[in-house]
């Protein structure tokens, strides 16, 4: 039979894609053969001649063939519509699936794409003073050798390199691979933590800068972990802050500043032993995979730039050739929404790997959803001459990897930054890649742990987000919901819902968002409070504000319904006063007593025994007395019961303890929390057995 010979010809070409399709062909046979058991013509046809028939279709699904299954497979049709758009995304997904693995397999060590470093450390270490040094190496020659500022990234071009490592010994400048380098000078956690592509980070290497003077501060440390967590191999600047008095004779300066240099470089190497890395000064370093290198620079006088990038170029050709060789898949990130006169809203990109194209339609994670565009136009700053002039952009038709790069496209207004951004070669692979974007994008917000109550947080980008609420953690503030964008009246809805479990918590936390008119005026009317600001200290500074001015309040709600735990022994010999009020020194066993603390006798049948209404230590009045003190009290009858005595309703031996309640331990554990030791809650414990209290 000729269909029988077309579609050997057609598995000599496409074998891979026939496995695959054999699979799901037969699924589908197993499914059909049941329908079609009643037709006497396809019952004739031996199984073998089906299953052929069945592939042919599938086949003919990719490429047209006149030919006569055509009649069979309108017949499959009217059974079933769905399976063709489930075949058709499958197929796509297939496609997808494929073209990946080709690309992977087609890397080319042999030409690598340009780095992409990131530079982090601490606040005040000289960061961006570095990237100062590297980026103005010649703007006054106004020529492209300078390095071009970058969207959020700075492009060191190779003239830059060679110009910059060109007085340090022994680098070899002929056999630079890298075409570049791509620094990227981010708020240093946040493109970390956040531009995790597909799992692996955004950057390739990066350079950790450290205050000489001050060693290893909080954030640095902070930054350590962040790399070893995401195994991201890095060198460390030592950024020196500038000799002192240059006048002292050169000689006797040299040798002073050198040992204090020594002496310094040795502390910070011991303080990179306690966080576990191996670290040595470059010079010294025989063992660049196990040792971190330390590159002392002066970001003032640009000593040592040099060597930096020398290193960073010896570095990534001879251990990243992996990661950095040259692959068409894609790899792109979203750094940053903005809107620009004149052109609309742009979407700042990262591009990893690959290229993009104008007109190529790309999907970018959104708001509510995935954005499907084209791209209108590919904007890339010029070279460091044209920088003064009014189009400050210039149109590309393709860009390739290791770019930052501003895309034109319409619709681009709710995209999320710190997502991929995906290009679709066809149309049937749209919805795949949608559903790839949403997958990543639940799985970000799903990662973030949110509890039963707390604030409701909002935040313009997903980078902001995850820094905000990393923040909130570390500072012990609970958040139930969260959201990116603009504030609306459905987020005032959400937030509202605190209202019935914790009303301190019926609050918005909007980081960097505008909020909607129709949201504040819903959030006035609920009594929801919205806290907004462009810092995320002030932010919190307001929210801390109002937590603790609705803690006192409640507070002084609570304060005579709050009971603290105490146990009190008497001291016979100090009985002053024995009825109405009792007055007589006594120890605090354990808790604390209080000013308006109830007591009572747990041996004598609970009696109770009055309310404790001044506490006095050494003839001075104290609001409180704590385990151990032995203090005066003043105990006067409740108001309304006849007054007890001592010595009829209870004796030296007896114990004193506070009356407490199930109220009463849940204001304690509600509002005065932070007041109450740890011994105390175990006297809650003991006592709440005494009073019998569930």
């Amino acid at each position: 039979k000729p269909v029988h010979i077309e579609v050997k010809e057609q598995n000599e070409i496409d074998e891979e894609e026939e496995e695959e399709d054999e699979e799901e062909e037969e699924e589908e046979e197993s499914e059909e053969s049941e329908d079609s058991e009643g037709s006497e013509d396809e019952d004739e046809k031996t199984s073998d001649e089906r299953e052929l028939d069945s592939q042919a279709i599938g086949k003919q699904s990719m490429e047209k063939k006149p030919s006569k299954e055509i009649s069979s497979d309108s017949e499959y049709d009217s059974d079933d519509d769905r399976t063709k758009e489930e075949r058709a995304y499958d197929k796509a997904k297939r496609r997808i699936e494929k073209r990946r693995a080709e690309n992977s397999k087609n890397m080319n060590t042999e030409k690598l794409r340009a780095p992409v470093i990131c530079v982090l450390g601490h606040v005040d270490t000289g960061k961006t003073k570095i990237l100062d040094k590297l980026r103005h190496t010649h703007v006054q020659d106004s020529e492209a050798g300078g390095i071009t500022q970058q969207i959020g990234a700075t492009n060191v071009p190779l003239e830059a390199i060679n110009e910059q490592t060109k007085m340090v010994k022994n680098f070899d400048r002929e056999n630079i691979k890298i075409p570049g380098m791509l620094i990227i000078d981010t708020p240093g956690h946040e493109s970390f933590s956040n531009l995790r592509n597909r799992g692996s980070s955004l950057c390739d290497i990066a350079i950790l800068v450290v205050d000489i003077m001050h060693g290893l501060e909080p954030q640095t440390i902070e930054s350590i972990n962040l790399l070893k967590s995401k195994k991201c191999p890095f060198i460390v600047a030592l950024n020196k802050v500038r000799y002192t008095d240059v006048a002292v004779t050169l000689k006797k300066q040299k040798k002073n500043t050198k040992d204090e240099f020594e002496e310094r470089a040795k502390a910070i190497i011991v303080e990179f032993a306690k966080q576990g890395l191996n670290a040595a000064l470059f010079y010294e370093n025989k063992d660049p995979r196990t040792f971190v290198s330390l590159v002392p620079t002066s970001a003032h006088t640009g000593d040592g730039m040099g060597s930096l990038i020398a290193l960073l170029v010896e570095l990534t050709q001879t251990m990243l050739t992996k990661r950095l060789a040259e692959c068409q898949e894609l790899r792109a990130q979203v750094m940053e929404v903005k809107a620009l006169p004149g052109m609309g809203t742009t979407i700042d990109v990262i591009l990893i790997n690959g290229r993009l194209r104008e007109g190529d339609t790309i999907i970018v994670p959104g708001v509510e959803g995935p954005i499907v565009t084209q791209i209108r136009g590919l904007l890339l700053p010029p070279p460091m001459k044209e920088l003064r002039v009014k189009n400050q952009y210039e149109k590309h038709k393709e860009v390739v990897a290791a770019q930052g790069v501003k895309i034109l496209g319409k619709d681009l207004e709710k995209t999320l930054a710190g997502l991929p951004l995906l290009v679709a070669h066809k149309e049937d692979e749209v919805p795949v890649l949608k559903d790839e974007l949403i997958h990543e994008l639940k799985q970000t917000l799903n990662a973030i742990k949110l509890e039963e109550k707390g604030v409701y947080v909002q935040a313009s980008t997903l980078g902001s987000l995850e820094a905000l609420l990393e923040f909130l953690k570390t500072s012990e503030v609970p958040y139930s919901g969260i959201n990116i964008g603009p504030v609306h009246k459905k987020d005032v809805m959400k937030a509202s819902v605190m209202l019935e479990h914790d009303p301190q918590y019926a609050v918005i936390l909007a980081f960097d968002v505008r909020i909607e008119r129709d949201a504040q005026e819903m959030a006035d009317s609920l009594g929801v409070r919205i806290f907004s600001a462009e810092i995320i200290y002030h932010l919190f500074d307001a929210f801390t504000k109002y937590r603790q001015d609705y803690k006192k309040q409640k507070q002084e709600e609570f304060k005579h319904i709050a009971v603290f735990p105490c146990k009190l022994k008497i001291l016979p010999q100090f009985i002053f006063n024995s009825r109405d009020p009792i007055v007589m020194g006594v120890v605090v066993e354990a808790g604390q007593v209080k000013q308006g603390t109830p007591m009572c006798v747990p041996s004598k049948n609970f009696v109770e025994i009055g309310i404790v209404t001044s506490i006095e230590i050494n003839h001075k009045p104290v609001d409180v007395a704590k385990k151990g003190q032995e203090v005066c009290v003043k105990i006067e009858p409740i108001p309304g019961e006849s007054p007890k005595m001592y010595g009829r309703h209870f004796e030296a031996t007896d114990i004193l303890v506070s009356k407490i309640s199930r109220q009463s331990i849940d204001a304690l554990k509600d509002w005065f929390r932070d007041e109450m030791q740890k011994s105390d809650w175990q006297l809650i414990v003991e006592l709440k057995k005494v009073f019998e209290i569930i």
